[in-house]
């Protein structure tokens, strides 16, 4: 999935569902980092790929956050 894909499949998601993506992508890095430290890695790429992820769930969360209080001021 292309990047701009991820982004507009993030932006229409519900809260729900953006919390339960960023908790199975958490899971994932970590299994990813533990392939990682025993040599049995087979893409070292996807590392780098699920720490955007988490960055773009994060940055979506914290837009939100931000356009809430923005509201109500």
């Amino acid at each position: 999935m292309k990047r701009k894909e991820k982004l507009s499949e993030y932006r229409g998601a519900s809260e729900e569902h953006l919390q339960l993506s960023l908790l199975e992508l958490e899971k994932h890095l970590f299994h990813l980092r533990f392939q990682a430290s025993t040599d049995r890695l087979e893409t070292p790429s996807e590392i780098r790929k699920a720490k955007r992820d988490i960055a773009r769930i994060l940055t979506i969360q914290k837009q939100r956050a931000a356009a809430k209080t923005a509201k109500k001021e």
